[in-house]
């Protein structure tokens, strides 16, 4: 774990044009520490601050000059010392010199680790680069800048340039910022660097990185075009879930003295018998099984390997089409990105060659993957093509997972065509609607975008960070209230909303609004949607005092109180039949509709149409026999009215050519 530890070096401006930023900084940088503190325990630190009214650097002792430049923590393992002093930094006082933060940076890295550690040297500058830089003694600054490029790639330094800018309240000199965004960017050029613009404190946040992921491939190999044709490509994953941090089980009864105690905490589990709970079963009489119906279905170990599915390693195309085909809303999971393989010329050809034909002929290709040997599944997803327009950025593809068809999930909803014409909306209404969108936009236009995936942090891991920052020092802390610049995230700006309050107010005034009265929850979910058959205006409910049911009584005295789930038909005879009581034919009859418009709207193409016959069957019948044929008449007619509301015309027409229909007055 060691040999991957980096070593970080934070180059702060805080001289007075960063004073009001400095506690945006000083959160984001403490809560960069923190998380190495959490997945990266071994990593280094250090900080130089520049813009201070002291000077505090060895290049100043030994050469002269890089003054304003002031050391605050020397390079060492991360500890809470790191945290705490980025919590609490000075406010300078002078114009800082961001190229000197750098130079001093640099021999920082270099006295300490020469030409070892490459790759995992990293300097992170942040600042406003509104003050202007020193005069080189010979030449352009360009070629300054150019000589120090050289020199960091020399060493397997890294760097990435936060310019933090909002909103400005004083004058700034745009020359000289203009000048200082050129010389920056010349380091994104010419060198292994970032340059990134931060407008706010959530940019700011989102933009100060704790790791750097190294790629791993999860792919190497052909993309088989055909069997006379393939293209050796590398796969990587280009998007990834950052999970939360794996909590581990922590035990205290170790003595308090001991310093090797790990306080590891290691579960073991026994089985046993209901009916022998004294034995163990060993494990080679215990099997898996599958849960089919009432049974438990035993499955060994050797009848699992033998039905598993065990497709072969490779990535196939299986054909083209267009990308109008794909919607957007099919992506799953994450999204892999395809590369040729590194150094291979011909793989690079053809993969840029494939692409722009792609991307002009504007389709997209459906590839078969199985990534590794062995794997239990196959993935298919489309292949879309990513032309770069920069001579040093080779043409990829990037890989969105598609789902099958179990994976599918298709909603009905009710249209607004189906409305009366008072209940849908007018000009006035569409209007207030559009106005309203257009406020809330979060890519508005001339306008910076809001929330880019890229700079936005979890707020969640956010806030648990700083929690354990916190818990660290007290161990009785409570829970801090959610910070500022997190709201920012979870809750829409309020100056926003305060200045286009007309906007809201025209919206609300638009239409009639009603507080929705709480209601009573109920385990059937069609009566909260309001769409349970109802007789009159409301729905008549007996409710009876739950009765003890002697369990040694045969089963064939039990008293039948509600309709079950498995035998729904028997029930509701048995309830038709009691006479101890004359509500139980009103409540069986009610029953037996919420029982029917389960089954037609959670239909699926059909399948529950003949159990939902049957169940009609039943009713007539006993609505005959009970003589209450205007309940089964007044129920079937507003079934059929609700299946015209909701897109299931099909199950009508099921019923006709089935040839069920109302009870007639012969029939009464």
């Amino acid at each position: 774990m060691a040999r991957n530890k980096e070593s970080l070096l934070l180059l702060l401006d805080v001289g007075p044009s960063m004073h009001c930023v400095l506690p945006d900084i000083e959160k984001a940088c403490s809560t960069l520490i923190v998380k190495k503190l959490m997945h990266s325990k071994y990593d280094e630190a250090g900080i130089v601050l520049f813009g201070t009214k002291e000077t505090d650097n060895e290049l100043t002792t030994e050469v002269g000059g890089y003054e304003h430049v002031m050391v605050l923590k020397s390079i060492k393992v991360v500890d809470g010392d790191i945290v705490d002093a980025l919590q609490q930094l000075p406010r300078g006082t002078a114009n800082g010199d961001f190229l000197d933060a750098i130079i001093v940076g640099m021999d920082m890295l270099i006295k300490k680790f020469g030409d070892s550690n490459k790759g995992k040297k990293r300097l992170c500058l942040i600042t406003n680069a509104h003050c202007p830089i020193k005069d080189p003694f010979e030449g352009k600054k360009e070629d300054q800048i150019s000589t120090i490029g050289k020199q960091m790639t020399a060493h397997g330094m890294r760097m990435e340039s936060i310019i933090v800018r909002g909103k400005h309240s004083h004058a700034v000199n745009k020359r000289i910022m203009d000048e200082n965004d050129s010389l920056l960017s010349i380091f994104s050029k010419e060198t292994d660097a970032r340059l990134l613009y931060a407008g706010d404190s959530i940019s700011l946040f989102g933009a100060l990185r704790a790791r750097n992921i190294s790629p791993v491939t999860v792919f190497r190999g052909d993309l088989e075009v055909s069997p006379k044709l393939t293209i050796k490509v590398w796969v990587y994953k280009k998007t990834a879930e950052e999970k939360f941090p794996t909590l581990k089980k922590y035990s205290d009864k170790a003595p308090s003295r001991d310093i090797s105690a790990t306080h590891e905490v290691k579960v073991d589990f026994e089985f046993k018998k209901f009916e022998d709970s004294k034995n163990v079963v060993p494990p080679d009489q215990r099997i898996k099984g599958y849960s089919y119906g009432p049974q438990i279905v035993p499955i060994s170990s050797a009848e699992w390997e033998a039905v598993k599915f065990k497709p072969e390693k490779g990535v196939k195309l299986l054909g083209f089409t267009d990308s109008s085909n794909i919607f957007r809303h099919h992506y799953m999971k994450d999204v892999f990105i395809f590369i040729a393989e590194p150094g291979n010329n011909k793989a690079t050809l053809a993969v840029s060659a494939l692409a722009r034909a792609m991307k002009e002929k504007n389709k997209v290709a459906i590839l078969r993957c199985v990534w590794r040997q062995g794997q239990g599944n196959v993935t298919i997803g489309a292949l879309t093509p990513n032309v770069s327009d920069r001579e040093d950025i080779m043409d990829s593809f990037y890989l969105n997972v598609l789902p099958f068809a179990e994976d599918v999930r298709e909603f009905q909803f009710p249209s607004f065509s189906n409305l009366p014409a008072h209940l849908q909306p007018n000009q006035q209404q569409l209007e207030a609607t559009d106005n309203l969108v257009k406020l809330l936009d979060l890519a508005p236009d001339g306008e910076e975008k809001v929330l880019l995936p890229e700079f936005t942090p979890n707020p969640i891991l956010e806030r648990l960070y700083h929690y354990l920052d916190l818990k660290s020092k007290h161990h009785d802390a409570a829970v801090p209230p959610l910070d500022n610049t997190l709201k920012k995230i979870t809750v829409p700006d309020a100056d926003l909303l305060m200045q286009n309050r007309s906007v809201i107010d025209s919206f609300c005034m638009s239409f009639e609004l009603k507080e929705n009265p709480k209601r009573k929850k109920s385990r059937n979910m069609l009566q909260d949607t309001g769409s349970h058959y109802t007789e009159g205006e409301g729905k008549t409910e007996i409710t009876t005092q739950p009765q003890h049911v002697n369990l040694i009584e045969p089963a064939s005295n039990v008293k039948v109180e509600k309709i079950g789930d498995i035998t729904p038909v028997q029930d509701f005879e048995a309830m038709l039949a009691r006479r101890d009581s004359p509500d139980w034919v009103d409540k069986a009859i009610k029953g037996m509709c919420n029982k029917i418009f389960d089954l037609v709207e959670d239909s699926h193409k059909g399948d529950n149409y003949p159990k939902a016959l049957e169940y009609l069957i039943a009713l007539r019948k006993g609505c005959i026999l009970a003589q209450e044929p205007e309940q089964f008449n007044k129920f079937l007619r507003h079934l059929c009215n609700f299946c015209q509301e909701k897109d299931l015309k099909s199950f009508c027409d099921y019923l006709a050519t089935e040839g069920l229909s109302l009870i007639s007055p012969k029939q009464k």
